[in-house]
């Protein structure tokens, strides 16, 4: 009966799972909001409206819009770090970037929103996201400065500022959400679709794998 019960406690229950579902349904609504209009252009009254919820309702599972602007801005921050997290010591560093420059041009096709909102929190100087950013990611971008550094010691690229490449990256791959309108404009295409999401991809790649590989390296 204690092993039943302590299984019980582990699995999440009917209650738990609806109100996981009701809370991702409030937070993709307002994701569209805040991605066009920001915190202060989007009102709970549109978001609960197009999470098909009242706006009472939605004051239980976010009290306030700072609060379920907050709660969108860490889970999208959860998708667009997951790529860097992945970066392991014992990958081949070309190998490994290459990984990371598709998977960070997959979060740009498929959360084009999250990558805009979390610029436009970026823009406005990070108000609510400041802790954050100077607690989980610094942390984070340290340790893969600390992998990235391995690597050129090692002797498997070349010497670079392991911040400036993590910059340059961030910054390549997200170029093609945050200025979608403008890359649309200018190629008549999107990452949507599957001919120029492959072509961005190896042009990236080689991009920035050409620029730390050592001279006379190949892949």
């Amino acid at each position: 009966m204690k092993h039943e019960a302590e299984h019980q406690g582990k699995t999440p229950t009917r209650r738990s799972r609806a109100v996981a579902a009701k809370r991702s349904t409030i937070m993709a609504a307002a994701l569209e909001f805040f991605s066009l209009y920001g915190i202060h252009g989007t009102s709970l009254d549109q978001v609960a409206e197009r999470a098909d919820v009242s706006k009472t309702n939605l004051l239980y599972y976010f009290p306030s819009k700072e609060e379920l602007y907050v709660a969108v801005l860490k889970g999208l921050l959860d998708v667009w770090l997951a790529p860097l997290k992945a970066l392991r010591a014992e990958q081949h560093p070309l190998e490994a970037i290459d990984e990371y420059v598709r998977l960070k041009l997959c979060v740009s096709r498929d959360h084009p929103q999250a990558s805009r909102l979390f610029c436009l929190e970026m823009v406005q100087g990070a108000p609510l996201l400041k802790q954050e950013l100077g607690g989980s990611l610094k942390t984070l971008v340290e340790d893969k400065s600390e992998v990235i550094r391995g690597w050129i010691k090692a002797g498997l690229i070349a010497p670079v500022e392991p911040l400036h490449l993590i910059f340059m990256l961030w910054a390549t791959t997200q170029h093609y959400a945050d200025f979608g309108v403008q890359v649309e404009a200018i190629t008549g295409k999107t990452l949507s679709d599957p001919l120029f999401f492959e072509q961005t991809v190896s042009n990236v790649q080689r991009i920035i794998t050409g620029g730390i590989q050592l001279r006379g390296q190949e892949q």
